[in-house]
């Protein structure tokens, strides 16, 4: 087994998806719950003892406006007035002790009856003797306390006397730590329903997830990235609000030949054009659009747009879709080699007939009859091969001529060409298969337009100069009315029945796309007349 092998079968599997948020979230959820219940943990006995002294300061006050305790402290202790009334609230309240005192600090109340009418012990209780309330801890006859002193005024707001109220601090402690066992079933409690919300949390992951763990997205998505960068056709894809979400390489490659406006366009995810108003249109429409063919960027695309739907909800749309320029381009050269050849093997079987005539001369020996008929016949191909082929230099547009030269004779017309034209072969391969759509479209639609005509002509004249190719195709057809001149490049616009009307959209369109212009001028009845200008790569070459 190989070292790559080896590291493979050791690579341990990352942790499920439940596993790790389950972890994660209960982590967060109890160093909060230990954080929030540790600081009131430490707070709880300052918590506790405030409680408690809040309330001995109530009832010490309460004591301390009863107008039978501000009456009995004006008579000596003996009579026993204010005993009874202490105990009562001690014991009703819980409390360690209930003192009531003179301004002496004379005893009128105590738990244990052989303290009263004595002094009280410590002196805590001389703030109160001032007119304050205090709270104190000191140790008394009792126990250690919490002590809370309150004066006693009589009816003239003079003071008389002083309450002292004493909670033992080991019920204090009882009471602390009472809340905190509560404060600990609190966290409890807490990190119980963390723990059923986390794995709520988990089960709702799952299913928009659709069940799948963290690496096996990450696999996929690595995987989705691949294929993408890897096929031949560009994809682009739109959210719903047609903001554009995704561009692969090969796309990107179209869009970094578009001028710069546009490319910045795209790249703020607000682009237009052909395509995405194709997405746009699927998502307003919701239906797709298969196998359109779009020009694009001086390209011939086959598109595809389909929308993206989840639960029945529209999410986007995405369009694939790829360049047929180099396979169109391939056919036409294809289809002018190939016209080219049949134009000669035409011409061969002519010549092979001529040779006969020749030969069939020879034997008769009629010399003077053979030398009209070889002249004549090198006249002829001068006229109309070879000085077809002296003009047009470039082989694949003299083999489409050829070709419809052919056609015009086998329809009964004629196809002339200007002996003033001239075409260098210097065009790259969009400017000649350009021309060949062009001139393709407007000689054949110039022989629709003879039709059955007797003697009908189709004139044609390539003119270059200084970069730029002139072409014009004439006939002395029926012509075209004035109120149609504006409409013949729209798509689907004939005179001549349904599913017409595309030859001159496309020549309008291979022209725009090649950087050229046409117009046209016909008169009916007379004649029809197109004019083409193009650029075309031809260095300082002139005709």
């Amino acid at each position: 087994m190989g070292e790559t092998e080896q590291s493979w079968t050791v690579r341990k599997r990352p942790m499920k998806l439940s596993t790790s948020v389950f972890l994660m979230v209960s982590s967060v959820i109890i160093l909060v719950l230990l954080s929030v219940h540790l600081l009131y943990f430490f707070q709880v006995s300052d918590i506790a003892r405030d409680s408690v002294k809040d309330k001995a300061l109530a009832v010490a006050r309460t004591l301390a406006t009863s107008t039978e305790i501000q009456r009995a402290l004006t008579r000596p202790p003996s009579d026993n007035i204010i005993q009874p009334v202490a105990t009562a609230v001690q014991k009703n309240n819980n409390l360690l002790f209930v003192v009531v005192t003179s301004m002496d600090g004379i005893r009128y109340s105590h738990p244990n009856q052989r303290a009263i009418n004595q002094h009280f012990i410590g002196d805590d209780i001389d703030a109160a003797l001032k007119g304050k309330e205090n709270v104190a801890i000191n140790q008394g006859m009792l126990d250690k306390a919490l002590r809370v002193f309150t004066p006693v005024y009589n009816a003239q707001r003079q003071q008389i006397g002083v309450i002292a109220i004493g909670i033992s601090l080991s019920k204090v402690t009882q009471q602390i730590n009472h809340t905190r066992w509560s404060i600990l079933w609190t966290a409890l409690f807490g990190a119980i329903v963390g723990a059923l919300g986390t794995v709520c949390l988990v089960k709702i992951l799952k299913r928009i997830l659709f069940g799948l763990e963290p690496y096996e997205i990450s696999t996929l998505f690595e995987q989705r990235q691949a294929m993408l960068e890897s096929i031949k056709e560009g994809v682009i894809a739109v959210d719903d609000r047609g903001h554009v979400t995704l561009v692969n390489h090969q796309a990107r490659r179209l869009f970094e030949s578009m001028d710069d406006d546009d490319s910045v366009g795209i790249m703020q995810r607000r682009a237009s054009g052909p395509l995405l108003d194709n997405l746009c249109d699927v998502l307003r429409t919701g239906k797709p659009r298969r196998d359109e063919e779009i020009s694009f960027n001086g390209r011939l695309l086959l598109s595809n747009t389909v929308p993206v739907r989840s639960n029945g909800l529209l999410l986007g749309a995405i369009c694939t879709f790829r360049d047929k320029t180099e396979i169109s381009q391939l056919m036409q050269r294809l289809s002018g080699m190939v016209n080219y050849v049949d134009a000669l093997r035409e011409h061969s079987h002519e010549f092979m007939n001529k040779l006969h005539v020749i030969l069939g001369l020879l034997h008769l020996q009629s010399y003077e009859k053979l030398e009209e008929y070889i002249l004549k016949t090198a006249n002829n191909y001068q006229t109309e091969t070879g000085s077809l082929l002296q003009r047009i230099k470039s082989p694949v547009i003299a083999g489409f001529l050829l070709s419809k030269i052919n056609r015009a004779s086998d329809n009964g017309l004629r196809l002339l060409f200007s002996d003033d034209s001239f075409l260098p072969d210097s065009g790259n391969e969009q400017q000649v298969t350009g021309l060949i759509t062009i001139l393709g479209n407007l000689i054949e639609n110039a022989f629709d337009a003879l039709g059955q005509q007797p003697d009908g002509e189709v004139s044609v004249l390539l003119h270059y100069q200084n970069g730029w190719l002139s072409c014009e195709v004439s006939d002395d057809g029926p012509g075209i009315p004035e109120e149609n001149l504006e409409a013949i490049f729209e798509k689907g616009f004939s005179s001549k029945g349904e599913l017409r009307g595309v030859g001159l959209f496309l020549t309008h369109q291979q022209i725009q796309n090649l950087g050229g212009k046409i117009m046209v001028e016909s008169e009916p009845g007379i004649y029809t007349q197109f004019f083409v200008q193009l650029p075309w790569d031809g260095g300082n070459v002139s005709g």
